[in-house]
């Protein structure tokens, strides 16, 4: 068995919006742990940090060029790495990234076939199957802070024009749901919340709906032809089935605002096919994360295939925690450290079920243990 000595960080560059970089406590603390931590050169910069910040003199911590970082035996980063980066990783590589493997089945497949044993951050749960490395509160509150944000240009103050409550429909009462439902009820922050209770204003009133009330269509006529946000928080049992046809979207009033919480791809090509939860909304990122309906940018992400024609200004953002990068890093960190003991004392292969409260939890998220059980008998939430 091959315990890690080294641990690769490079750089994301997945979009010039990106600035979430792990902070230098936390690479202290893995230098600490007894890892020699190779930084790619320039990390972190674009936060302000330099490579002094990070070393703090440890001679663990190094500087170096991105293809050493990539050789080292564990690699963190934390979004995934482009399909070609992946090359780049020796066979028997550990990598530890937001892998996606329920809706990735491509890269599911190019990790496998390159032997790489790749850890995916989305799929570390613990025994009651709850995830433990997450920002599942950020991507509600700053997917919900944008989409009232949009709503106030439209009704300064949020003063609708009849007098009534702002309406918010959520489709989906996980984690992220429940966390949409009190995000909403509160304008999508707090120092907004308070303005609004101090004018006397109506405020919002929230309904969180899940499989039992869409698969009603007239239901979901009622409901979205009031709707002035209609939140997409849902975790899909077929991510090749939309859950809210384009068609639908027609009911919803022209002002509305659709927040996409649960940002999943369009990924016509793989077998099977992955969509959107919300049929015919764009994507977006970090360096664009609000559509309106004539924008430009709207079919970019989007198949010819799949129906766009009725449109409302939508929010969609791939990292909601991104938006603020600082205070998202600090969390992952936190909930990242105890799960680094177990794979520095065993290594990937060590890893058993058979193990530690946070050995169990990293083995369920290894590739190996994914294709053992099948990807339709694991689904992490």
């Amino acid at each position: 068995m091959t315990l890690p000595h080294a641990s690769g960080i490079p750089r994301m560059m997945k979009e010039p919006g990106e600035k979430r970089v792990f902070l230098p406590e936390f690479i202290q603390h893995l230098a600490n742990a007894g890892l020699n931590v190779f930084i790619e050169e320039g990390y972190g910069s674009r936060s302000g940090f330099t490579f002094d910040d990070y070393r703090q003199g440890n001679e663990r911590v190094r500087r170096c060029a991105r293809a050493v970082a990539f050789r080292q035996d564990v690699v963190l980063v934390l979004r995934s790495p482009f399909p070609e980066e992946f090359k780049l990783l020796p066979s028997g590589t550990c990598l530890i990234s937001m892998l996606h493997f329920a809706t990735r089945p491509q890269r599911v497949a190019q990790l496998a076939e390159l032997g790489i044993h790749a850890i995916s951050l989305d799929s570390i749960v613990n025994d009651n199957n709850l995830r433990l490395v997450e920002n599942m509160k950020a991507v509600a509150w700053n997917g919900l802070d944008v989409a009232f944000s949009v709503l106030e240009r439209r009704w300064p103050g949020l003063h609708k024009p009849d007098g009534s409550p702002i309406r918010v429909v959520v489709v989906g009462t996980g984690m992220v749901g429940k966390h949409a439902v009190e995000a909403a009820t509160k304008h999508g922050n707090d120092e907004r919340n308070n303005a609004t209770i101090d004018a006397g204003r109506a405020g919002v009133v929230a309904t969180a709906i899940g499989r039992n009330v869409i698969c009603n269509e007239r239901a979901m006529e009622a409901l979205l032809r009031d709707a002035d946000i209609l939140v997409d928080a849902a975790q899909r049992r077929d991510p090749g089935r939309a859950i809210i046809p384009n068609a639908w979207l027609a009911w919803l009033p022209p002002q509305a605002v659709i927040a996409d919480l649960a940002v999943d791809p369009y990924t016509p090509d793989s077998h099977p096919p992955i969509v959107r939860g919300i049929e015919g909304i764009p994507q977006g990122s970090l360096d664009q994360y609000v559509f309106e309906p004539d924008d430009p940018a709207w079919c970019a992400s989007i198949p010819a295939n799949v129906p766009t024609t009725h449109r409302r200004t939508v929010v969609s953002c791939y990292s909601w925690p991104g938006i603020h990068p600082a205070a998202c890093m600090r969390h992952y960190a936190q909930q990242l450290e105890p799960l680094f003991e177990p794979l520095i004392a065993k290594g990937y292969d060590g890893l058993s079920l058979d193990g530690g409260y946070f050995e169990r939890a990293l083995c369920r998220a290894t590739l190996r243990h994914w294709l053992d059980v099948g990807q339709t008998d694991f689904r992490p939430r």
